[in-house]
């Protein structure tokens, strides 16, 4: 008798970082659910993934920051495929400020987003995962949770690396692991969005000098990470935070008038 295929919700899956991660994981026989806020984006990534692999892929528009739209995700995947292995917490937002320029309302939307909607989705597929005896999350954290940053999304990703915690332990009792991957920077419309061509070599530049390792971070390696924690050979990993930044998670985070700049999302 075999398995049966293994299913994962990718949130933030149209972008440059959770393309990536979907690909992976499509690689691996998984079918990906490719949950964004991008309609449009979303389905061009699935009509892409359709032409390159055997496993099945399927989109979904999903706004994170509304609990009516996650409830709805868990509803379709539930109703599509009936079951639900791996949840991959991708999507993010970023409004970049100082401390000094901080609104409510910019931390309420990520609050919303990076926070909220992590704890949501899992909550909503936890009977999959009770029904299966089993399953995976990985909650993509950064870098800037131990060398600090702008104060609200590396709060944010602070908290994401304590809701990991708190979902091993409490999950760990229906055979689920719960892990984080904390990618460092990778040029992508996510990091690059309000930036021009010379403010973004500055800040790789400002970066490769903080990484021991000679070369920047690529989606890849961090999907290849993703991929892993997600498989049945990390079954025993659970609570771990794994960085994947060539070692730039031993140094502080560059200093640059470049991180106040305007809103952006993956």
């Amino acid at each position: 008798m075999t398995d049966p295929q293994r299913v994962a919700i990718v949130t933030g899956g149209a972008g440059k970082l959770g393309s990536a991660i979907a690909a992976r994981l499509l690689e691996d026989g998984v079918a990906v659910v490719v949950a964004d806020v991008n309609a449009d984006a979303a389905a061009a990534t699935v009509a892409g993934f359709r032409a390159r692999f055997a496993a099945p892929s399927h989109s979904v528009t999903a706004d994170l920051g509304s609990v009516d739209s996650i409830e709805s995700l868990a509803r379709e995947v539930g109703e599509r495929f009936g079951r639900l292995d791996i949840v991959v917490n991708n999507a993010a937002v970023n409004r970049r400020s100082t401390l000094s320029e901080l609104t409510p309302e910019a931390w309420d939307v990520m609050s919303d987003v990076n926070l909220r909607a992590p704890a949501i989705l899992v909550s909503r597929v936890l009977g999959f995962f009770k029904a299966q005896n089993g399953g995976s999350v990985v909650n993509i954290a950064s870098r800037n949770w131990v060398s600090g940053g702008p104060v609200a999304y590396t709060t944010m990703k602070a908290g994401i690396v304590g809701m990991t915690r708190s979902f091993a332990t409490e999950l760990a009792k229906y055979n689920v692991t719960a892990n984080a991957v904390a990618p460092s920077f990778i040029e992508s419309d996510f990091t690059s969005y309000d930036r021009d061509d010379e403010q973004m070599r500055r800040l790789m530049e400002q970066y490769q000098a903080i990484t021991p390792l000679p070369r920047m971070a690529e989606p890849r390696d961090v999907a290849n990470a993703v991929a892993f924690l997600a498989s049945p050979a990390a079954s025993f990993i659970t609570g771990e935070v794994l960085h994947v930044c060539g070692g730039a998670q031993l140094a502080p985070l560059p200093r640059t008038p470049l991180a106040v700049e305007h809103p952006e999302r993956r």
